[in-house]
């Protein structure tokens, strides 16, 4: 059973022992992200030092510019805490939709937290569905001019957003796509995942006529007008081929931007699997020839 009990002192979900509230307004956080710290403030594992990273401008983002930041979220307790506090701190403004797809441990309780705060949005599906249906769920709560999805296990980095959205605000793209394998540095241990990934992606620009490195990356951006009126229907993994081979077919600019990766084992909750695969393949032929 959770423990979600309070002291003085400090409040614990589980495990996790988020601390005392407010430490984290020093850091020049806006608003939002010092409200979310003040619900979910100072993981063990989330420094002052560590949050400062995510405060910094890497890019000139323009201060009209509101991001839609969408992140799915299923069984993910140890994680969804830090991925939501990293995509606080980033300097730019900024709407968070999470959708739960009827999580079983303490995920639930977690984002309840955060229920109330000026563009954080909390979505709980009551059946579990698949990421494919979360994000359909979230894309149309958003209102952003450009939309991001995030996923909540810490496999990505939420620092490679601001790059991720640059060519979207440059008027250079209309979609992109951060991908792990641009670069010299192998971003994946595991030979599998990098030849599934490469024949999927091969296999879908062989249909669409692109030149995509990681049709299966999680760091997508889009055009706020265009993923909002994007029919789909794919509620699993094969959202991906289904999401590129209709953007390709509509004529909108693709581009890619090198990312990091942090790759974790199915031991540590990787959810992917060889079903997802003959899906995903079944989906890049259906959506390459016609939508």
């Amino acid at each position: 059973m959770q423990d979600f009990s309070t002291t003085d002192a400090s409040f614990t979900i589980g495990d996790v022992n988020l601390g005392v509230p407010g430490t984290q307004n020093k850091l020049g956080l806006d608003s939002q992200a010092r409200e979310i710290f003040d619900r979910l403030s100072e993981l063990q594992e989330l420094t002052d030092s560590e949050i400062e990273k995510y405060t910094k401008r890497s890019v000139e983002i323009p201060s009209d510019l509101k991001l839609s930041v969408v992140i799915p979220v299923y069984n993910e307790q140890n994680t969804i805490v830090t991925v939501v506090s990293r995509v606080a701190a980033l300097p730019i403004k900024k709407e968070i939709i999470i959708v739960d797809d009827c999580s079983t441990d303490g995920t639930a309780k977690i984002i309840e937290q955060l229920r109330g705060i000026d563009d954080v949005t909390i979505i709980r599906k009551q059946k579990n569905a698949g990421k494919g249906a979360a994000l359909q769920t979230a894309f149309k709560q958003t209102s952003g001019d450009v939309v991001v999805i995030q996923d909540a296990d810490l496999e990505y980095d939420p620092s490679d957003i601001p790059p991720l959205v640059m060519p979207i605000v440059n008027d250079e793209a209309d979609v992109v796509y951060g991908s792990r394998f641009i670069g010299d540095e192998q971003q994946d241990e595991s030979w599998m995942h990098r030849f599934g990934n490469a024949v999927l992606t091969q296999s879908l620009n062989v249909l669409i006529g692109q030149k995509l490195t990681d049709m299966e990356t999680c760091y997508k951006a889009f055009r706020g007008d265009i993923i909002r009126q994007l029919p789909l229907k794919q509620n699993r993994f094969g959202i991906e081929p289904e999401i590129t081979a209709k953007l390709s077919r509509r004529g909108f600019r693709f581009s890619e931007v090198p990312i990091s990766y942090n790759a974790r084992t199915y031991q540590e909750g990787k959810k992917i699997g060889i079903r997802d695969l003959f899906n995903a393949l079944w989906c890049i032929v259906r959506y390459g020839f016609w939508d």
